[in-house]
C-alpha cells in the first residue's frame, strides 16, 4: 500500500506558543523547564495532527529550538569554538548565545535558507573541529515520540549539505577537508538512531538541486556508501527544484528512498522513473509546502497514477518539502470570507490532502470522493472568480514602455543635485527605518483594528510615537532621519492591505528565524492601489525636522517573494503590477516634498533561482520592477534601497542595474565580508555597510564600529560611504536601541575628524 508522510511540520504553534515562551525565557521571565513543556506540548500536538490525518509516519528531528541547522550542529558537537562551549554539556542558554550572541560574543551569521524567508544559522568550518558529539535533545524527541505510540521518521540535514552551507574560517582551504570527521559522527547518530528503533531516516540535501562542481558530486557516493550500513533505511531528500541531471547519481547511491520536490519541477517525474532501481521508494512531493492554495486532487491524481502503475507500494505521498514555509491550521482564520478561505490551505489541511491522494491510489477512492469533489469545486471558485481580474490594471500593464524603467540622467549626474540640495556631511549616518515596536503602539493598533480606539484618537497616538522617534533621532544628532514607522505591523502586511488583490489571516503565522514569525498576505487577483498609502504619515515627519526624511517603502519584488503568490498567471506579471502600484505611491511622496524615498527589496537575492541557466530571466524582470517603482522622480531625488541576510557578489552587475543612489546592505555579522565584492566591482553608487546587528540584544562598543567602518573604506571611497545598522530596529528594545546608535554616531563623527585631520595634514605638509 502507498503510505503517507511530510518532510517536516511547523514548529512555531498556531498561536505562536513556542515564539511567545522563547522571547519570555530570554527577558528571565519563565523558566527552561516551561520554556521546555512548551516546546514538548507543541511536538505532541503536532504529532496527534499527523496520526490523527491518517499520515503512516510522524516527522521527528523538525522541531527546533531556534533553527534546524543549529541544532544539527548542537547534536554533532560542532558549534564555532570561539564559544568556548563544552559540547556534550551545552545548555539551552548556551544554545541560544550562539543564535543571539551577548555582550562577550558574536552571533553566528544568519542567512536565508536557499530561495525561502526562513534564515538559517551559518556554519563556521575551523580546522579544530571534532565532530565528537553534543546534546541528546533528538534522542528524548524520539523518545517522547514513541512513548506516545507513534511510528517516528527521524529528519536530519544531510553532511554534505551541512558542510556546503558552512563558512571556512580557519585552517581549511576547503568545507569538504571535514569530511573525513563528519563521516564517523553522522555514522555513530545513525547506528544510534537504529538501536533506537528507527526504521526511516529522511537525510536532506536539497544542495542536489543546484549547481555543484564534480568535487560536491564526487563526495555523494563516497559519504553515502559510508553511512550505508547499519542504519535505519535511508530517504534523501531533495526539494525546491528539479534533479533531473542528477538522475544517474540519484540512481546509484545506496539510499533506500529518494524525494522529489514535484510541485517545483513536476518534469523531472519521468526521467528519474526511467530505471528507477528495483525495491527503491519513490517520495513524490506533490502537496505545496510553500504555498496556500488548495490543491487540485484530481490532477495530481492522474500525474501520480503512471508512477504508482509502476512502483506500487514503493511510492509515498508527501509534501513538497517541509510545510515550515506554510502556517499552521486554517482553523483559526474566523475573519475570513467563505470565498477566498474555501481557495486555502494551511499545513493542518495539507496532511488531509496528502492522505486523500494516497487514499485514492490505494484504491479506497470512495473514502475521500467528498474531499475530491471539494477541490474540484474550490478549484472552478477561484478560477471564475470576478475578484480575480482587473481590466484597468493589465492595460495600464500593457502600456508600459522601457523609457518608464530609466531615471532622467546618470547616477553621477544627479549625485552632485543630490549633494547639493541636501548638504549632508562625510559619512552620513541614518537608519534602515523602523524603530522599536513597543507593546503600546501594537496595544494602539490593536484597539484601532477592533473599534476600540476611534480614528483621531488612534491617529494622535501614532504621531505621538512619531515625534517621540523624530526628537530622539535630533537628540542623537543623526544626519538622515526616519519616522519610525509605529504605524506598521508589517512591511509587507501593512502595504498589501491597502492594495486591492491582496488577501490576508488572522492567524497565517511563519517562522522567519527563530521567535520572528511573519504573517505573509495572499495574492489572488490583481494589484492595485487605490489611494496613497503612506503619504500622510511622511508628510507630517518632515514637518518636525528641517533635516532629510526619508519615506520607507517595500519594493515590488520583496512584496512578491513575501506573500503567497497567485500561481494562475506568471510571476513577473504580478511583480510589474505591484511596481505600478508602488510608482505611483513613489511620486506622490515627491510631490508631498519627500525628497528621500527608501524602497526596500531584502527578498531580491532571495529570488534567485537555484540554478544559473535561470537566473538572466528573473533578474531582467526583477530589475525592471524596481526602476519601474522607482524611475518617475526628478534628478534631486535621492531613491535609497535596503537589503539584508543574502550573498549578493554574485549577482553585483544586476544589483548596480537596479540605479537606487543609495543601497544600505547587512554586513556586521560575516565582518564586512559581504562588502569585499562590492569593492571589487567597483559599485558605482553609496553604500551603507550595516555596522551593527540588530537581530542581536548586544550593544555594541564605537571601536567595534570605527573598526568596520575602517575595512569599508579599504573597499569603498569615502565620499561613497554612508553609517548604518544592519537592518530595522522593530524588535529591539528602547534602551539598547539609543545605546547602539549612540555609538554609531559617535564613530562616524571620530571617523570624520580622522579624514579632516588627515587632510589638514596634508595641506600643510
Amino acid at each position: 500500500m502507498t503510505s503517507a508522510h511530510i518532510l517536516g511540520f511547523p514548529r512555531i504553534g498556531a498561536q505562536r506558543e513556542l515564539k511567545f515562551a522563547q522571547e519570555a525565557y530570554w527577558r528571565g521571565e519563565v523558566s527552561e523547564a516551561t520554556l521546555r513543556d512548551t516546546g514538548s506540548d507543541l511536538r505532541a500536538r503536532h504529532w496527534a495532527l499527523q496520526k490523527q490525518a491518517g499520515l503512516d509516519y510522524v516527522s521527528v528531528g523538525d522541531f527546533a529550538w531556534y533553527d534546524q541547522v543549529l541544532n544539527t550542529l548542537a547534536l554533532l558537537g560542532a558549534l564555532p569554538a570561539r564559544f568556548g562551549f563544552h559540547a556534550a554539556e551545552l545548555t539551552l542558554a548556551d544554545y541560544y548565545v550562539a543564535a543571539r550572541g551577548n555582550p562577550q560574543h558574536f552571533a553566528m551569521e544568519m542567512t536565508k535558507w536557499f530561495d525561502t524567508n526562513y534564515h538559517y544559522l551559518v556554519p563556521e568550518w575551523t580546522a579544530d573541529l571534532n565532530f565528537d558529539g553534543g546534546v541528546n535533545w533528538l534522542f528524548d524527541e524520539l523518545a517522547e515520540a514513541q512513548a506516545l505510540g507513534h511510528q517516528a521518521k527521524v529528519t536530519l540535514v544531510g553532511p554534505l549539505s551541512l558542510l556546503y552551507l558552512g563558512k571556512v574560517k580557519n585552517g581549511l582551504s576547503h568545507s569538504l577537508d571535514l569530511l573525513p570527521k563528519i563521516i564517523p559522527a553522522y555514522q555513530k547518530l545513525l547506528a544510534r538512531l537504529q538501536q533506537a528503533g528507527v526504521e526511516w531516516l529522511q537525510i536532506d540535501e536539497p544542495i542536489l538541486a543546484l549547481d555543484l562542481d564534480a568535487e560536491w558530486l564526487n563526495a555523494f557516493p563516497l559519504a553515502y556508501t559510508a553511512l550505508s550500513a547499519q542504519t535505519p533505511k535511508l530517504l534523501l531528500a531533495t526539494y525546491f527544484e528539479s534533479v533531473k541531471d542528477r538522475a544517474e547519481l540519484l540512481h546509484s547511491l545506496p539510499v533506500a528512498g529518494v524525494h522529489l520536490d514535484l510541485v517545483r519541477a513536476p518534469q523531472q517525474l519521468p526521467a528519474l522513473l526511467e530505471n528507477w532501481p528495483q525495491g527503491r521508494v519513490l517520495s513524490a512531493g506533490v502537496i505545496d509546502g510553500r504555498n496556500i492554495w488548495r490543491a487540485d486532487l484530481s490532477s495530481l491524481l492522474k500525474q501520480l497514477q503512471p508512477a504508482h502503475a509502476q512502483l506500487g507500494e514503493q511510492l509515498w505521498i508527501a509534501s513538497s518539502c517541509s510545510l515550515l514555509h506554510v502556517p499552521v491550521d486554517l482553523a483559526y482564520e474566523t475573519a475570513l470570507d467563505e470565498e477566498s478561505k474555501n481557495w486555502l490551505a494551511f499545513a493542518t489541511q495539507k496532511l488531509t490532502e496528502i492522505v486523500a491522494l494516497k487514499q485514492a491510489l490505494n484504491g479506497n477512492a470512495t473514502a475521500v470522493v467528498t474531499q475530491f469533489d471539494a477541490a474540484e469545486s474550490a478549484i472552478l471558485s477561484r478560477r471564475n472568480s470576478s475578484r480575480i481580474h482587473n481590466m484597468m490594471v493589465k492595460k495600464r500593464l500593457a502600456a508600459v514602455t522601457a523609457k518608464d524603467a530609466e531615471r532622467h540622467h546618470v547616477f553621477a549626474e544627479r549625485i552632485g543635485k543630490q549633494q547639493q540640495r541636501f548638504q549632508l556631511p562625510l559619512f552620513p549616518t541614518t537608519s534602515i527605518g523602523s524603530f522599536p515596536q513597543t507593546k503600546t503602539i501594537r496595544q494602539a493598533r490593536a484597539a484601532y483594528k477592533q473599534g476600540r480606539l476611534a480614528h483621531l484618537e488612534y491617529l494622535e497616538a501614532m504621531r505621538a510615537e512619531i515625534r517621540l522617534v523624530v526628537a530622539q533621532q535630533e537628540r542623537l544628532d543623526i544626519d538622515v532621519l526616519v519616522h519610525g514607522e509605529p504605524e506598521r505591523n508589517d512591511m509587507v502586511e501593512y502595504f498589501g492591505e491597502q492594495l486591492w488583490g491582496y488577501g490576508f489571516t488572522l492567524n497565517g503565522w511563519v517562522q522567519s528565524y527563530g521567535s520572528r514569525c511573519v504573517k505573509p498576505p495572499f495574492i489572488y487577483g490583481d494589484v492595485y492601489r487605490p489611494e496613497a498609502m503612506t503619504t500622510s504619515w511622511s508628510e507630517y515627519a518632515q514637518s518636525l525636522t528641517s533635516k532629510p526624511m526619508k519615506g520607507m517603502l517595500t519594493g515590488p519584488v520583496t512584496m512578491l517573494q513575501w506573500s503567497f503568490v497567485r500561481d494562475d498567471q506568471p510571476r513577473e506579471a504580478t511583480a510589474l503590477q505591484i511596481a505600478l502600484a508602488l510608482r505611483d505611491e513613489v511620486t506622490d511622496l515627491e510631490k508631498a516634498g519627500i525628497g528621500m524615498i527608501q524602497i526596500d527589496e531584502p527578498a531580491f537575492r532571495e529570488g534567485l533561482p537555484l540554478k544559473r541557466k535561470d537566473w538572466a530571466a528573473y533578474l531582467d524582470w526583477a530589475v525592471r520592477a524596481f526602476k519601474l517603482c522607482s524611475a518617475g522622480v526628478k534628478d534631486d531625488t535621492q531613491i535609497h534601497t535596503h537589503m539584508c541576510y543574502s550573498e549578493f557578489n554574485d549577482i553585483l552587475p544586476w544589483i548596480a542595474a537596479m540605479d537606487a543612489d543609495v543601497i544600505t546592505i547587512e554586513t556586521s555579522r560575516s565582518d564586512m565580508e559581504l562588502l569585499e565584492g562590492f569593492g571589487e566591482f567597483a559599485y558605482p553608487n553609496d553604500i551603507g555597510p550595516g555596522v551593527y546587528d540588530i537581530h542581536s540584544p548586544r550593544v555594541p562598543r564605537v571601536a567595534e564600529m570605527q573598526r568596520l567602518l575602517q575595512k569599508a573604506r579599504s573597499v569603498l571611497p569615502d565620499a561613497r560611504l554612508w553609517v548604518n545598522p544592519d537592518c530595522g530596529l522593530k524588535t529591539r528594545d528602547w534602551p539598547e536601541t539609543i545605546a547602539a546608535l549612540e555609538n554609531m554616531v559617535q564613530a562616524a563623527k571620530l571617523l570624520r575628524a580622522t579624514v579632516t585631520a588627515d587632510e589638514e595634514h596634508q595641506d600643510c605638509c
